[in-house]
């Protein structure tokens, strides 16, 4: 059996490595091809070029890059072509996989399978129908999304979220992390460079603020290689901080755990906090003329992955102009007072996801089996 994956963020490269496993444990014969990051690579792929060409975010800063992104979607196309897989997986990163999906489908019938349903229950709801005629079957990360799949002609499987397996800490980790006096505040200011330099400063100003009122407050900052430069310099002068290797996922795990409240970028990170039960604030800033944009388009009233599964709008979020040090220190001030109040939300998020369920990967592994036997 020949599977051709293609990933285009880190969090693509987590799902794809996931359900490589698990098509692994399905299927002991199949092979792979594709573009993938390092756990994909690790699981049996050798990528066509860097994964990380694609993890471009924001409509003007993927503008200036549109001629090489073009390239390497024709390039990655005509090797699905030259391949011949059985099925072909693409995974997140609609504005890239979607198009190679569809110069695919100009050429050859390969079984196109997308993994990761838009949300076009929040925007664009017209995606839908447009990837329909080259996508053939859909793996939904969230339990209300198949439906909106389905009215458009395509298969849809909900598979779980890949937060839900994740293992729990190392109990020693998270108590040597916990050990000292004062608030422990998580600081998840995104794993772009854009997201970084954007919210950094604010979210400095945001803790400074704070520790007028928790003097003792201390910092963890979980970062990864590609921006640790840039978090370091900006991070320069905070007071109680603590900046670990968030590639030690162990440790990654542990500070979630450990800490008190967050404050983090807009994204799924919110739901590994929630998988921690760890309660949130969320803020996020993009460039202005991607704010202006997206703001007219979007169609729901909150961006929180946690809200959205629940349907209330529980954890403060600060979007936009918004996104700024006073309100967010204030909304921290208030959650340190009582994180109690999200716990019902975050224990009914992850229960929604499929928390003590078959794993997301093996879930979505079978899911595409079964598409290729029906």
């Amino acid at each position: 059996m020949k599977v051709f994956l293609i990933a285009g963020e880190a969090s693509g490269d987590r799902l794809g490595a996931a359900l490589m496993a698990g098509l692994k444990a399905l299927r002991p014969d199949v092979t792979f091809s594709g573009v993938g990051g390092a756990l994909m690579q690790a699981e049996g792929m050798e990528s066509l070029f860097p994964m990380d060409e694609l993890s471009v975010m924001g409509l003007a800063e993927v503008l200036p890059k549109y001629p090489h992104l073009r390239r390497r979607m024709i390039q990655t196309a005509d090797a699905v072509l030259d391949r011949r897989p059985d099925v072909l997986i693409t995974i997140d990163s609609p504005d890239f996989c979607l198009r190679v999906a569809e110069r695919v489908r100009r050429s050859a019938r390969i079984r196109t399978v997308h993994y990761v349903a838009p949300s076009v229950w929040a925007w664009r709801p017209g995606r839908a129908a447009k990837m329909a005629p080259h996508v053939d079957q859909v793996l939904a990360l969230l339990p209300f999304e198949p439906p909106f799949m389905e009215a458009a002609g395509m298969r849809c499987d909900f598979v779980g979220h890949p937060v839900v397996s994740e293992p729990s800490p190392d109990p020693a980790d998270v108590s040597r992390l916990r050990d000292g006096t004062g608030p422990l505040v998580l600081v998840l200011p995104g794993s772009r460079r854009s997201e970084v330099t954007r919210l950094m400063p604010i979210f400095g100003a945001a803790l400074d603020n704070l520790r007028k009122a928790h003097p003792g407050m201390r910092l963890l900052l979980p970062t990864t290689p590609n921006v640790a430069d840039a978090v370091r310099d900006l991070s320069a002068g905070w007071q109680g901080l603590t900046i670990l290797d968030a590639a030690d996922t162990g440790l990654k795990r542990a500070a979630f755990a450990a800490a008190d409240v967050a404050l983090a970028a807009s994204g799924t990170v919110s739901l590994e906090l929630a998988r921690a039960r760890t309660p949130m604030v969320i803020g996020y800033r993009m460039n202005w003329l991607s704010w202006q944009i997206m703001r007219r388009m979007v169609r729901i009233d909150t961006v929180t992955l946690v809200n959205l599964v629940v349907g209330e709008k529980i954890v403060p979020e600060f979007l936009g102009p918004a996104c700024q040090p006073a309100p967010i220190a204030a909304a921290l001030d208030r959650l340190i007072a009582a994180p109690e109040g999200q716990d019902a939300a975050l224990a009914r998020t992850m229960q929604a996801l499929g928390e003590d369920g078959e794993t997301p990967g093996l879930r979505a592994a079978r899911a595409v089996l079964d598409g290729l036997d029906a």
